[in-house]
């Protein structure tokens, strides 16, 4: 019999439009999964068959307890250049390759601040109205002379800085490793954390997630904002306490919030963040561009050749 292959998550169903695969596809079986499966039984049943496993980000977790009941599990392809939900350590012990994918780097910051401008120049709701028959109904916020909080200036977050000097805003950043050289390379003065949530008119946040950086914006963070400042989150959703940000948005403490990223995805139908008047949210599209999908099943289709080459 032919190898199995699965690819999960295509949500969009272009998986095979964004690469060739037409040579894995004369030498084994590839199944397209277009749904997503949270629970863990309907998970396993469904991937038992599969040598091979091509994953979207971190859109299906491959825990322990979900890899030691996936015997014929050999290769496991994860675009991006890391998955921390992957848990690598057991596949390494059960004898299963991980690998990873390029990445496009443009996509996060560019939404990011799409996310950030209509925010505050209330794009959704003027659309909305205008189609409605409306006219004129919100007033906007200049971004000029406004401060932008950056916590976490790795390369995504210098990109926003840059992006934020170019609207004449000033830039404030903080992260635990952050030094004051590296903040001036990037344009931005480094601060206390106390100072950027004091003093930010909007936070947006760049960390990579583990244990040290969950939950690094918490209810103490949150009251130290404005009631005008504005919360961004295009990361990782558990960087935030999702409770204590849905507190301050219910109450009116902040003015609002943009947000691409949720601690549980996709989100529940009935969570309060799909009808909160002051969040403006998007379902984990930062990644989601023609041309970082070229990449990532590009790079996919090479590894499953080069793993297939290996097992003849």
């Amino acid at each position: 019999m032919k190898p199995q292959i699965a690819v999960l998550d295509d949500y969009q169903q272009v998986a095979f439009q964004s690469a060739d695969w037409s040579a894995v596809r004369e030498n084994a079986e590839v199944t397209v999964f277009s749904d997503h499966i949270s629970d863990p039984d309907e998970l396993v049943n469904r991937l038992a068959p599969f040598e091979v496993l091509c994953v979207m980000r971190e859109r299906t977790p491959l825990p322990e307890h979900v890899l030691k009941r996936l015997p014929k599990l050999r290769l496991i392809i994860s675009t991006g250049t890391r998955n921390a939900s992957i848990d690598t350590k057991a596949a390494a012990e059960l004898g299963i390759s991980v690998s990873h994918t390029g990445y496009v780097e443009s996509g996060a910051p560019e939404l990011t601040w799409a996310l950030l401008m209509a925010l505050l120049r209330h794009i959704p709701a003027e659309s909305r109205n205008f189609r409605e028959g409306g006219w004129q109904t919100t007033v906007g916020i200049d971004l000029k002379g406004k401060t932008l909080g950056i916590v976490g200036l790795g390369r995504i977050g210098a990109k926003m800085a840059r992006f934020a000097k170019a609207f004449e805003m000033k830039v404030i950043a903080w992260s635990e490793n952050l030094t004051e050289e590296k903040a001036h390379r990037a344009g931005a003065e480094l601060v206390s954390k106390e100072r950027l949530f004091k003093e930010a008119d909007i936070v947006t946040l760049h960390l990579v997630l583990s244990e040290r950086s969950r939950h690094t914006v918490a209810e103490p963070e949150l009251k130290l904002m404005k009631p005008s400042a504005f919360l961004v989150n295009t990361s990782r959703g558990p960087l935030v306490d999702e409770k204590a940000l849905l507190a301050v948005l219910q109450s009116g403490a902040i003015a609002g919030a943009a947000l691409d990223v949720f601690d549980t995805e996709p989100l529940p139908s009935d969570h309060p963040f799909r009808s909160l008047p002051n969040v403006l949210a998007t379902s984990h599209i930062g990644y989601v561009t023609e041309e970082t999908y070229k990449v990532f099943y590009q790079d996919t289709v090479k590894a499953i050749q080069d793993w297939l080459g290996d097992q003849k």
